[in-house]
C-alpha cells in the first residue's frame, strides 16, 4: 500500500483536484476503478446505511475499519475513509489512524464533532471546544507509521458558529499538522465559494456536488469528494423496488445477459484462471 499512498500525495501536489466517488462496499468498489477514478472514498454514511443504520455514530471503529479493508482490497485504488471523530481521545486516535493504514486507508478524516456524531448535513450537529481536537491532529500525525499517510482535519463548525470560528478553526487545524483541511455540511453555493476564497491559502476537501466537475478547476480545492453517486445509487435502488411491488416487473431491466459484465467487475476471470493453475 505504500506504493498507493505515495501516488496519492503526489497527485494532491499536482495542481488539479483529485475526485473521489462515493464507495461503500466492494462492489461500489470495483465500479469506480472500472470507471477510471483516481482514487475512492469511502463514506461514513454508506457504510453506516449498507448496515442498516443512519449516519449517527453507530458503527464501531472496527467496523468501519473492516470496511477500508474491502474497498482498499477492491478498488485498488487510493482510499480516502471517513473516521468519524476518531473513536475517542488521542490515544484512541493514535489506534485509529494504525488500524486504518493497516487496512489499507490512504487518507482518512476526523472531525470536530460531539460524539455520537451525526451525518455533516444533518441539523443540530454540535462541535466540541477547539482545544480539545487540536490534541486528536497532534496524535493522529504522529500515530502513522508510512509518512504518505494523509490526516485530514474536518470542522463541523460552519452551521452552529458561523465563517468566523469555522475559518480559525481550519487554520488552527492546518497549523496542528493536518495535511488536508475539510469543512463539511456545505449546502449553498456563495459558502461554497467563500470556502474556496477565504480558505484557498490552505490545501482543502470539498463533500459535496454544487458545481460540475468540468468546472471543479475554478475553485482552490485538492480534493473533491463527490456525493452524487450514493444518491443516485438510492433512488434508482428506490424506484425499482417500488415499481416491482407495484406493477410485479421493472420496464427496461437488464436481464442475465447483465451478469458477465458483473462477475468480470469483481474479477472472477481471474480467480477463475488463478483457479487453473491448482487443478491436479
Amino acid at each position: 500500500m505504500s506504493e498507493v499512498r505515495a501516488r496519492f500525495r503526489k497527485a494532491l501536489d499536482s495542481g488539479l483536484p483529485v475526485i473521489a466517488p462515493f464507495v461503500y462496499d466492494g462492489l461500489t468498489a470495483h465500479l469506480a476503478r472500472a470507471a477510471g477514478f483516481d482514487a475512492v472514498y469511502m463514506t461514513g454514511f454508506g457504510t453506516a446505511a449498507a448496515r442498516g443504520y443512519p449516519d449517527l455514530g453507530l458503527l464501531t471503529m472496527s467496523e468501519m475499519v473492516d470496511n477500508v479493508r474491502v474497498v482498499a482490497r477492491s478498488s485498488e485504488l487510493p482510499v480516502i475513509c471517513d473516521a468519524d471523530t476518531g473513536y475517542g481521545n488521542p490515544i484512541n486516535v493514535w489506534r485509529t489512524v494504525q488500524e486504518y493504514e493497516a487496512a489499507g486507508a490512504a487518507a482518512l478524516h476526523i472531525e470536530d464533532q460531539v460524539w455520537p456524531k451525526r451525518c455533516g448535513f444533518m441539523a443540530g450537529k454540535q462541535v466540541v471546544p477547539m482545544e480539545t481536537m487540536l490534541p486528536k491532529i497532534r496524535a493522529a500525525c504522529d500515530a502513522r507509521r508510512d509518512p504518505d499517510t494523509i490526516i485530514i482535519a474536518r470542522t463541523d463548525a460552519l452551521t452552529p458558529l458561523g465563517w468566523p470560528e469555522t475559518e480559525r478553526r481550519a487554520r488552527a487545524y492546518r497549523d496542528a499538522g493536518a495535511d488536508l483541511i475539510f469543512v463539511d455540511g456545505i449546502t449553498r453555493l456563495e459558502d461554497l465559494r467563500r470556502y474556496s476564497d477565504a480558505l484557498g491559502d490552505l490545501p482543502l476537501l470539498y463533500n459535496g456536488h454544487l458545481v460540475p466537475l468540468e468546472k471543479a478547476g475554478d475553485y482552490r480545492f485538492r480534493v473533491i469528494i463527490h456525493t452524487a453517486t450514493l444518491f443516485t445509487a438510492y433512488v434508482r435502488l428506490r424506484d425499482a423496488y417500488r415499481e416491482l411491488q407495484r406493477t410485479g416487473t421493472i420496464v427496461g431491466a437488464p436481464g442475465f445477459e447483465i451478469l458477465p459484465e458483473i462477475t468480470e467487475i469483481l474479477g472472477a476471470k481471474e480467480i477463475l484462471e488463478r483457479a487453473e493453475r491448482y487443478k491436479e
